[in-house]
């Protein structure tokens, strides 16, 4: 009989995570998962930052006023995009651009099946050799 490792055990709980974490940032259950994901994976990349300070001049007055500028364009563009993905979702469209994390998920996921459809192969072809008995 094969013998239940550590090894089997952690390849068959990654392959259950990997699959619920492919079942939720696909939104194969509901939209709003996958709309979640993406913007989680948005609030990193955004997280990370950095500040430093200046002594004010003329030229730094100016930089801070097309800073804010940009800053309020951003934040229009970021409701434009908003209100853009309400409409997709409630029309059922996907963006493009957000099934990468998807795709990857799922190749793993399909890496892990082969690794364990292959490690039980292997195991079972080692099980079935005769074991050489010495005298």
């Amino acid at each position: 009989m094969i013998e239940n490792s550590v090894y089997h055990s952690l390849l068959r709980v990654s392959a259950v995570v990997c699959t619920c974490v492919l079942v939720f940032v696909s939104g194969l259950i509901d939209d709003s998962t996958a709309k979640l994901a993406d913007d989680t994976q948005l609030y990193l990349a955004n997280a990370v930052g950095a500040s430093a300070s200046v002594e004010p001049t003329e030229l730094n007055k100016y930089t801070a006023a097309l800073t804010q500028k940009q800053r309020e364009l951003e934040e229009r563009e970021s409701a434009l995009r908003e209100r853009e993905i309400a409409v997709e979702l409630s029309t059922g469209g996907t963006a493009q651009g957000s099934d990468t994390s998807t795709y990857v998920l799922a190749s793993i996921l399909f890496l892990l099946l082969v690794l364990i459809l292959l490690n039980y192969a292997l195991d079972y072809l080692r099980q079935k050799e005769p074991v050489a008995t010495t005298v």
